[in-house]
């Protein structure tokens, strides 16, 4: 039984030992590498214990190889079939793949209609409000920014002009004389930027008001024999049939000073018709200026007969004041029972000095009289008698291309 035993004892420590071996040579299988393709495909089996990393050896990287660097790891490849049909073993992700995650949008599809389409506008209204739109701030910050660094106020020729003391030139005049102070200091800059309703404002030793008067926009049809001038000395100045206007203007708005008016635009002395007057500068640059290309109808009452190659001339246009001048249309209108002479509808949008006289004289004929009815979307009423005007209503305003602007200065 002794030696029975030990002879059982002994075989069983050789199995283990046997059974070590092979575990130990199992563990330490050198790699196995595909090498049907270029890259190389590298599986190995991690030990039983965590061994102490070794120090990182310097390597030289092939984008075809996969990288060695964690030692035991399982690194699987990425197969894709290539254009000649086979498969191939790729260390990244192909292109495609990359490009469709860039493209993926998440979150569940919604089956309702209506919010794709609401959803829909939304991105394209935020996607042109990105593409347009500044960098917005916070109301504070834009409250901040106005309060302490924006450059507010008017200028002060503007401010003494819409105040009713002379015009714009004159203005800045007196203030170059040195005759108008700024709270207590004597300002020489026309530029500089004053508020009056804050500041204290003198001309000529008389308090500036503080507050400033509406805009005041007027439609007048001009008689023949008057001029378009400001000027106290003119005696037939188209501002004098503004008399009555003006000396009710203390009932109708009490405490508020009187607008100084001026005429958009002239007209000569021997021409009738269509003429604006207001005291919004602004407006009337706007107005009057070539670039905005605001058309003048006018309607000549020529002398003699008007035959086709008069119309002609006038179309052709002449050269005034070193540009030569077309007008956008010239029309014969038809005769009418009571009047001799034969007349011309001519539309304008140069404004040039005495254009339509010039184009018309141009042509071989000989103006009788001349009178504008139009200017822009606005035509002067029928019904409106020489001398009288209309007050201009937002409606008409517009068709002129001008906004009403009738907020007090308090």
């Amino acid at each position: 039984m002794g030696s029975a035993a030990t002879m059982s004892m002994a075989m069983t420590a050789l199995c283990f030992t046997k059974s070590n071996k092979l575990t130990s040579s199992f563990r330490t299988l050198p790699r196995f590498t595909c090498s049907s393709s270029p890259f190389k495909f590298n599986i190995s089996f991690s030990p039983s214990k965590p061994k102490p990393n070794p120090k990182p050896e310097p390597q030289t990287e092939s984008p075809n190889q996969f990288p060695d660097d964690n030692e035991g790891q399982l690194i699987i490849p990425w197969i894709v079939r290539g254009e000649d049909g086979n498969f191939k073993l790729l260390s990244e992700p192909p292109p495609s793949f990359l490009k469709a995650m860039a493209n993926d949008k998440t979150g569940t599809k919604k089956s309702d209609k209506n919010q794709t389409t609401k959803n829909k506008k939304k991105s394209e209204n935020e996607t042109k409000v990105r593409a347009t739109a500044p960098p917005q701030y916070s109301k504070a910050a834009r409250r901040f920014y106005n309060e302490n660094f924006k450059d507010s106020g008017t200028r002060l020729s503007k401010v003494l002009a819409a105040s009713g003391v002379a015009s714009r030139r004159s203005c800045e005049d007196l203030i170059f004389e040195g005759k108008v102070t700024v709270n207590g200091s004597v300002c020489n800059t026309p530029q500089t930027r004053v508020d009056p309703a804050k500041d204290v404002i003198y001309v000529n030793g008389s308090r500036l008001p503080k507050r400033q008067p509406h805009k005041v926009y007027l439609a007048l049809n001009k008689p023949k024999g008057y001029i378009c001038s400001s000027g106290e000395k003119e005696s037939k100045s188209v501002l004098s049939l503004f008399d009555d206007f003006l000396s009710s203007w203390d009932k109708k708005h009490p405490g508020v000073p009187m607008p100084r008016l001026f005429t958009v635009g002239r007209l000569d002395v021997a021409t009738t018709g269509l003429l604006i007057v207001t005291n919004d500068g602004d407006f009337a640059q706007r107005l009057s200026h070539p670039s905005s290309n605001f058309s003048k109808e006018y309607i000549a009452t020529v002398n003699g007969l008007v035959h086709k190659r008069h119309l002609t001339a006038i179309s052709e246009g002449t050269t005034i004041e070193g540009v030569h001048c077309v007008p956008d249309s010239v029309e014969l209108l038809p005769s009418m029972p009571d009047a001799q002479r034969a007349r011309l509808r001519i539309v304008v949008h140069d404004g040039r000095k005495h254009e339509v006289r010039e184009l018309v004289k141009n042509a071989g004929l000989e103006i009788h009289s001349l009178k504008r009815v139009r200017i822009g979307g606005f035509r002067l009423p029928p019904d409106l008698g020489l001398g009288k005007y209309i007050e201009l209503n937002p409606t008409k305003l517009k068709a002129l291309g001008g906004r009403v602007n009738n907020k007090v200065n308090s």
